[in-house]
């Protein structure tokens, strides 16, 4: 910094008191971008701490910009909120039809309990005696505590009475854990317990103990391990469906590895890769790091649409010419939400703009791919153009260093790629369906807080995968589990496609399916 002497010291010499200027006001400008970055920081940590966590516009203010909107070559039907048009199907509360308790579910266990009058209160105060005439039934939910219980394989002996030589053992099925303690419900619900609930094998330790049954968090993280390993084919074969996709998601996050020879944990990376119907498959894959490499690898036969951040480990991928990067509208819009609390001017139009992108995806949500491309070519091309303009004109007057202009940097850096969703109807305006399936990695983080090591870490990604899986087919990973984990050790390795979560819920809604008919035949 520029040490100033004593007014009474300063020079006459004009060259010199300019460059003195020049100076001071170099440091003015840098001191300003400081305190304007120091700021964003301060209050985007003061929002993360205590303040709204969604990133939602008041829907009041956008009015406020229709005519802006519209001189920059929108029409009034482009700028009109969705709130003005009817719904196109109730929404969830009015689906509930109001207020008040829900009916209880018809396939639970009903146990039934009359009440009845004393003799004494039968008598009517005329004389006569009280009949029946009908009944009053509320219903109230209980629970009782699951129950752990032994099966005793018997397997029976058989010999020979003529020689007394030939002597014979009956085979026992084969089992998920080979002369291993537990049957298949009991790993399932280890495994469902610790990445579907994310309870740490601590907690599981202490529900085992209450149903008066001692497993320690050890011997439960060798049984994890042996499961892992159990279905990792299955993972294998969700990987390659993947792969065959028109289009995939991924987005990656840490994950503490606890390592012994720096004595704290370090950071490794899991990837979370999804698929394209009819390859919707959602699948995990842990890396040491968050190098290139582990991308790289993973979709070296992979060509298509990626959609993804602008992590410039990608832009390897990209560059091959076989896959196409598909950029996130979402990580664009964060830029100017991020700062929308420092200037609420430029960046609140650029997130009008934004808004109107997505009410047209929300008015285009049910239509097929191909009309879906031909609304999007009609609505939001036209919004894209002059959101494009606005942007160049803001480029070339905006502080070059300043939060403003990196936001709408990256706007225009990534442009190619955020537009690219228009091209076809299949691919979609954000990455949120890759951030929304992380989520369950960071909730689990927070519980079991780090993976013991690298393998450790690589069998937590495919039981994740299938965890998530189950959740993506809507089906139980409990009863999942139970089921494929009896059947793997004997089920013919060329026939274990049938065993992936996907091809298993459509085998029981197909058996469903059938049972309906069959009752209402």
């Amino acid at each position: 910094m520029t040490t100033l002497p004593p007014t009474s010291e300063l020079p006459d010499n004009p060259a010199f008191l300019k460059q003195l200027i020049v100076e001071l006001r170099e440091e003015i400008k840098s001191s300003r971008r400081l305190q304007e970055q120091l700021q964003h920081q301060l209050e985007q940590l003061m929002r993360k701490l205590f303040g709204r966590q969604s990133e939602k516009l008041d829907p009041n203010q956008l009015t406020l910009l229709f005519a802006e909107l519209q001189s920059l070559g929108l029409s009034k039907e482009d700028s009109e909120e969705e709130d003005d048009e009817p719904p196109s199907e109730p929404s969830r509360r009015q689906r509930r039809g109001g207020h008040g308790r829900r009916r209880l579910p018809k396939h639970l266990r009903r146990e039934r309990r009359e009440y009845r009058l004393s003799e004494a209160e039968l008598k009517c105060s005329c004389g006569a005696c009280l009949s029946e005439c009908g009944e009053d039934v509320s219903e109230q939910l209980e629970y009782q505590p699951a129950e752990m219980f032994v099966i005793e394989h018997a397997r029976i002996r058989y010999a020979c009475r003529r020689c007394e030589e030939t002597v014979k053992l009956a085979r026992k099925p084969p089992q998920p854990i080979d002369k291993g303690l537990p049957g298949p419900g009991l790993l399932a619900q280890v495994v469902t317990s610790k990445f579907g609930d994310h309870l740490p094998l601590y907690r599981l330790e202490g529900m085992f103990e209450r149903l008066r049954v001692s497993l320690s968090r050890s011997t439960m993280c060798d049984w994890v391990g042996a499961a892992a390993d159990l279905v990792s084919p299955l993972v294998d074969l969700m990987k390659d469906s993947v792969l065959a996709s028109k289009k995939i998601h991924t987005d990656d996050t840490s994950v503490p590895i606890l390592d012994s020879s720096l004595g704290q944990t370090r950071r490794g990376r899991l990837w979370v890769y999804l698929g394209h119907e009819p390859h919707d498959h959602t699948v995990f894959d842990y890396t040491p790091s968050r190098e290139r490499d582990g991308p790289a690898a993973f979709l070296k036969d992979f060509s298509g649409y990626l959609q993804a951040d602008a992590y410039s480990g990608y832009d390897g991928i990209y560059s091959g010419g076989k896959v196409m990067e598909v950029a996130c509208w979402a990580h664009a819009r964060r830029k100017f939400i991020e700062i929308n609390s420092v200037d609420s001017g430029a960046p609140f139009t650029a997130l009008a703009f934004i808004g109107q992108l997505y009410q047209i995806e929300r008015k285009a949500k049910d239509m097929s791919s191909a009309k879906r491309r031909d609304f999007r070519q009609e609505h939001a091309r036209p919004v894209l153009n002059a959101f494009k303009k606005w942007l160049d004109e803001q480029a070339r007057t905006v502080r070059p260093k300043s939060l403003l202009a990196k936001a709408i940097g990256y706007a225009l850096r990534q442009w190619e790629a955020l537009v690219r969703y228009t091209e076809d109807g299949a691919l979609n305006i954000d990455n949120n369906a890759a951030e929304r399936a992380l989520r369950r990695i960071a909730v689990g983080r927070k519980n079991w807080l780090f993976a013991g090591n690298d393998e450790g870490a690589r069998r937590t990604a495919i039981l994740y995968s299938i965890i998530a899986s189950c959740h993506q087919h809507r089906i139980d990973p409990f009863l999942y589990l139970r089921d494929i984990l009896s059947r793997i050790p004997s089920h013919p390795a060329d026939e274990l496609a049938e065993l992936t979560p996907k091809a298993w819920a459509e085998a029981q809604r197909q058996a469903d399916s059938e049972i309906q008919l069959a009752e209402a035949a």
